[in-house]
């Protein structure tokens, strides 16, 4: 289905309906975010645990961002 059919299909809604997609959809958002933001840690609590990171002060960090 493509992003325009969504569209016409969510304007055959009723107003209630389509605030209630909307409340869906950004529950939904905020879960895919959630788990995304979950697996990142995973992976960064696996780097540091298999020594390929290390705890730096902030002035470290900043020093190889800005680098």
């Amino acid at each position: 289905m493509q992003f325009g059919d969504v569209l016409e299909a969510a304007d055959d809604l009723t107003l209630d309906d389509q605030e209630e997609l909307v409340a869906i959809l950004r529950r939904r958002i905020v879960e895919h975010r959630r788990e995304k933001l979950t697996a990142e840690i995973q992976t960064a609590c696996q780097e540091f645990v298999e020594g390929g990171c290390r705890p730096v002060t902030p002035d470290e960090l900043m020093a190889e961002v800005l680098a």
